[in-house]
């Protein structure tokens, strides 16, 4: 029986599920409550620490999926032979951008694909979404452009935080003109070998948002200074490679942005807490003024 193997690959940057991502915030949420009172709380006192925590969640999600994975060929009529076991999963979703950190902290050998798409078409297609979809995805061309840079930012930050062994920078273009080499080199980005069949999704478009040919996006109302400050991004990344070794600085970073985001929902949580609380002795006092008035009447 073979081990199974938990290094699975997100695709972030360009639009399944995001679950994982807020899922991450709250056990790092619950392991800061775990251990606020030091030896005298169980994880403290069995000296789990905040990695291992982290880190058997991530392999339950991983067991989990794997487990699972024979349903959703079904759903979807895959036709996977025995002898063929995947060990590996993939998912994708723009909102991972955001929760790069996070992500590793639950799959710490987990490996990131940033799909990067020239800003333009991705609003056209953001616009056109509902076509597919049946709702929008944005309201206006001012939110695609914001929505483009807030995760292509994220994504850019990954990069410089973790390195090249971590984040893979895919152009979209390259995977329309060059098909083969692309996945090529993907795959020897995430360690798994090459086969011709890998190109076979590839004959089809997918996820296409059916944008009309003579489908133009330009708003009078969105401002200039967001699409160049977007298309400025965009080729700028085209010109440059991603670092080979990680910088320290945008790592502490992004585990500080972590790190406030955890602390917010713990704070939120308390104030919850309080809240009711307060409520219930309101509840209380009422009560007790009401039989008071009740009891003052029948005298």
């Amino acid at each position: 029986m073979r081990e199974t193997t938990n290094r699975p690959i997100f695709v972030v940057g360009s639009p399944e599920s995001n679950w994982m991502g807020e899922f991450a915030l709250n056990v790092g949420a619950s392991y800061q409550v775990g251990v606020a009172r030091g030896d005298r709380t169980i994880l403290s006192a069995m000296d789990i620490s905040r990695a291992e925590f982290f880190a058997n969640f991530g392999g339950s999600i991983n067991n989990l999926i794997l487990s699972h994975r024979s349903d959703l060929e079904k759903k979807r009529k895959m036709i996977r032979p025995s002898s063929e076991p995947k060990m590996r999963w993939v998912d994708g979703t723009p909102e991972y951008s955001l929760h790069i950190c996070a992500l590793r902290k639950l799959f710490p050998e987990a490996v990131f694909v940033h799909v990067l798409r020239d800003v333009r078409d991705v609003v056209r297609s953001m616009l056109n979404f509902h076509r597919v979809a049946g709702f929008e995805l944005v309201r206006n061309e001012s939110q695609a452009y914001k929505y483009w840079l807030r995760t292509v930012k994220a994504c850019a930050q990954a990069e410089q935080a973790y390195g090249s062994r971590v984040v893979h920078r895919l152009f979209y273009t390259d995977l329309i003109e060059n098909p083969e080499s692309l996945v090529r080199s993907l795959l020897e980005f995430v360690g798994e070998p090459y086969c011709a069949r890998c190109l076979e999704p590839l004959s089809k478009r997918i996820n296409s948002s059916n944008v009309p040919a003579d489908f133009v996006a330009e708003d009078p109302a969105t401002d200039p200074r967001v699409v160049e400050e977007a298309t400025t991004l965009y080729t700028e990344l085209q010109k440059t490679s991603l670092p080979t070794k990680p910088f320290s600085a945008a790592a502490d970073e992004m585990e500080a942005a972590f790190n406030r985001k955890v602390q917010h929902i713990v704070t939120v949580d308390d104030q919850l807490q309080n809240a009711r609380r307060t409520i219930k002795t309101l509840e209380k006092q009422c009560r007790l003024e009401k039989q008071e008035t009740g009891d003052r009447a029948l005298l």
